[in-house]
């Protein structure tokens, strides 16, 4: 019999090329999607990011200033005008971050899909000469079966790969969403202790946990939008995203006693309640996608085992 190991091996490397660049072309199309929604928030931001900082001026210096400090209420009014143009700020700012990584990445993937244009032809190619092959073999039953089984490996150690790939990105964003939990957790404890009295230290602890869980979030959403992609890759259609929160409560302890001690502890439990429950969906999605990557596993080695039994030598 005809030895197939030969070029089954290279069939199989030619179609995992093939799959790779599909699985490329269909993670161009999830990353062109959050590129467009990111570039749609950056829009909508800019206009507001101006509209607030216009009203910080108008207080500093117009009419509508002078008003207020006739009715005794300027500071408070500018201090909270400056707390909502720094939170549309940092917001805009991080967006821009984010588009900037995102932009990075469909660079990254249209590299790698330059490289692997003429990996369809190659596949074709050894097709041909695979059926050649099985036409010189006059009707051996085997060839036919190493065949079919080389074409049905290839399926599904591709499969295996993405779903590996899916599992891994999971857990790396759940890791970036447990440090964002991390530091939330400790905001929330120096936001107890400063309820109770805690004073000027409770207050400096409690704005360095929120700014350090402000940047662990935007870490956790670029996590989050690769993950996205990667689920894409296995046929589950998702956007995962930190819930849009009031996001001022990282520059509220920059103007302390303009919004209370309560409201602060309330908007910190209230936000860490919403990142639990992203990091659960995480945590239930990688599981889901474990358990499949076993099973393929387990089908890859049958498989595998089928075939080298084939390709064995006779008695």
């Amino acid at each position: 019999m005809t030895d197939f190991a030969g070029i089954d091996d290279q069939l199989r490397v030619a179609k995992e090329r093939v799959r790779h660049l599909e699985h490329l072309t269909r993670q161009r199309g999830a990353l062109t999607g959050q590129i467009q929604q990111v570039r749609q928030a950056i829009v909508d931001l800019t206009p507001r990011l101006a509209e607030e900082e216009q009203d910080v001026v108008r207080l500093e210096s117009g009419f509508v200033g002078f008003l207020a400090k006739l009715a005794g209420s300027k500071e408070e009014r500018l201090a909270q005008e400056r707390i909502e143009a720094e939170a549309v700020r940092q917001r805009l700012h991080g967006h821009r971050l984010r588009l900037s990584a995102l932009e990075g990445d469909l660079e990254g993937i249209d590299a790698e899909r330059v490289a692997l244009e003429a990996a369809p032809g190659e596949y074709a190619r050894l097709l041909g000469e695979k059926e050649r092959l099985l036409i010189e073999l006059d009707g051996d039953p085997r060839g036919r079966d190493l065949a079919e089984l080389a074409s049905t490996l290839g399926d599904l150690t591709a499969d295996l790969h993405e779903h590996e790939e899916a599992r891994k990105a999971g857990m790396a964003a759940g890791a970036e969403l447990a440090h964002v939990l991390d530091r939330l957790n400790s905001a929330r404890g120096a936001s107890t202790w400063d309820m109770f009295g805690g004073g000027v230290l409770a207050d400096s602890i409690e704005r360095n946990r929120l700014q350090q869980a402000d940047e662990a979030a935007w870490r956790a959403q670029r996590a989050l939008d690769v993950f996205a992609r990667e689920l894409a890759d296995v046929g589950v259609m998702a956007n995962p995203r930190l819930p849009e929160v009031d996001t001022r409560w990282f520059v509220d302890t920059f103007f302390d006693n303009i919004v209370t001690d309560v409201m602060k502890h309330h908007r910190i439990t209230g936000t860490h309640d919403a990142v639990a429950q992203a990091a659960q969906w995480v945590e239930e999605t990688v599981a889901s996608i474990s358990r499949r990557t076993a099973e393929l596993s387990s089908e890859c080695a049958l498989l595998q085992a089928r075939r080298d039994a084939l390709l064995a030598p006779g008695p």
